[in-house]
């Protein structure tokens, strides 16, 4: 049986849901947990699955690019503007509303690719390994204290 670990991250993020009939297509935002969940069949040398530190060092600074930012369809009709206007904190998604589901799945594959890529070439920080034997079970992106969505493969 596979141990499973957490870690989780805050986020206060602006989206527009531009395919949305009712009022989610104008601007707002959200106080946004993202959970990280990791599994693996064995512990390592130090008794852990991973390093709490070693997925923070690893996926903080994507998570971050969310914070502050407002996520967006590609296309929508206000994209160009808005990238003109707030540059980097502008986060496209391509043909797609960024939704909580969206982001969940888009979070998911860079975790999967980051942590696996880390584990084969190693982080930046080898006091913090990362084992290939670790693998990204599931992400959750919680939108407010009542709703929440989950991707995993």
């Amino acid at each position: 049986m596979p141990y499973r670990i957490a870690k989780s991250f805050v986020v206060e993020s602006g989206h527009m849901l531009s395919k949305h009939p009712g009022a989610c297509r104008f601007p707002h935002g959200h106080s946004r947990t993202v959970e990280i969940v990791l599994v693996a069949d064995t512990l390592d040398d130090r008794d852990m699955v991973v390093d709490f530190k070693a997925i923070k060092q690893a996926l903080a600074p994507f998570l971050d690019r969310f914070d502050h930012s407002m996520a967006i369809n590609s296309e929508d009709p206000q994209a160009a503007h808005l990238q003109t206007a707030y540059g980097d904190r502008i986060v496209r998604f391509d043909h797609v509303d960024p939704t909580s589901e969206v982001m969940a799945q888009h979070i998911f594959a860079y975790a999967r690719d980051t942590l696996r890529n880390l584990a084969l070439h190693g982080p930046s920080d080898a006091r913090y390994p990362l084992r290939p034997a670790v693998r990204v079970e599931r992400v959750r992106v919680t939108e407010t204290a009542t709703s929440w969505a989950e991707y995993w493969e």
